[in-house]
């Protein structure tokens, strides 16, 4: 018994406490110890490592921005060239409008029935290469003018019942494409 006493007075003596105390803060140590040693087995990085990763970082942020710089100047030139190519197709087709206002002179003129069905149908033809292209005609007549898309050639007295400012009669027609005017309308307006 007195051995079991022994033994158990072995194990809970104040020195064993201690020691069990003492081994607690002692593995805390190590484990300080050690990540000291991690920080100071990892060598401080080379300076020269640190600038060509600052120059990479920069390098790679002009990357960036010429790239978006790039892609900015292929969009805008890409829209110029589509708006450069629509306006040259816009200005081959305006010189046809000299010859649109022949044949409607023409069919004013005509008395010949066979001639005017063979002009009607060139006439068509021309307009439908206008609606191909979204060009309309712009026939004013009976409304007010507008200096955006009319132009008055002469200025007549009212006739009874014709307010002032409004179209008596059309010259030639204009034409505006997408509203964009590319013939103005030449009138007669009221006084």
């Amino acid at each position: 018994m007195n051995e079991k006493n022994n033994n158990k007075t072995a194990e809970e003596t104040p020195d064993t406490a201690l020691a069990e105390e003492e081994v607690q803060p002692a593995e805390d140590v190590t484990q300080a110890d050690s990540a000291t040693e991690e920080t100071q087995a990892a060598p401080a990085e080379d300076p020269a490592l640190t600038e060509a990763r600052a120059q990479a970082e920069d390098f790679k942020r002009k990357w960036y921005s010429v790239t978006a710089e790039y892609e900015n100047y292929r969009r805008r030139t890409a829209g110029e060239s589509a708006r450069r190519y629509k306006e040259g197709r816009a200005d081959v087709v305006s010189k046809l409008f000299p010859i649109g206002d022949n044949l409607d002179r023409a069919l004013q003129s005509c008395d010949s029935e066979a001639t005017k069905k063979g002009i009607e149908m060139v006439k068509k033809a021309f307009e439908k290469v206008l609606e191909e292209e979204h060009i309309s005609a712009i026939d004013p007549l009976g409304q007010p003018f507008d200096a955006e898309k009319h132009e008055a050639i002469m200025a007549v007295d009212p006739a009874e019942g014709e307010e002032s400012g409004t179209v008596k009669s059309v010259y030639l027609k204009g034409y505006e494409q997408d509203g964009k005017v590319l013939r103005f309308a030449q009138v007669v307006v009221v006084k």
